[in-house]
């Protein structure tokens, strides 16, 4: 397909080269500006939904968890795992 095109873009290789990049820009173009705009409703991208953690069928109030003060910037994983010190330089 692409030989095809190319064998049918006048102008020698210099018009060819710009025919093929304003043949690609128009292509993004159509995508970007028709395309997407058109599809993305139909994509469940944007169907978000955050549970509490409560089920729905119980009928309890949300859980909510506090934090501890100064606690806020700890992982709940150990970060050495899997991490080894780095090799002592050799003399």
């Amino acid at each position: 397909m692409y030989a095809f095109i190319w064998r049918k873009l006048p102008f020698g290789v210099v018009g060819k080269l710009t025919g093929s990049v304003l043949l690609v820009a128009a292509t993004v173009a159509l995508l970007w500006y028709v395309a997407f705009p058109w599809a993305e409703p139909l994509l469940p991208f944007d169907d978000v939904q955050v549970e509490s953690g409560v089920p729905a069928e119980t009928g309890g109030d949300p859980v909510t968890v506090e934090t501890p003060a100064g606690d806020e910037h700890e992982l709940p994983y150990d970060t050495d795992q899997n991490n080894p010190a780095p090799p002592s330089p050799s003399r």
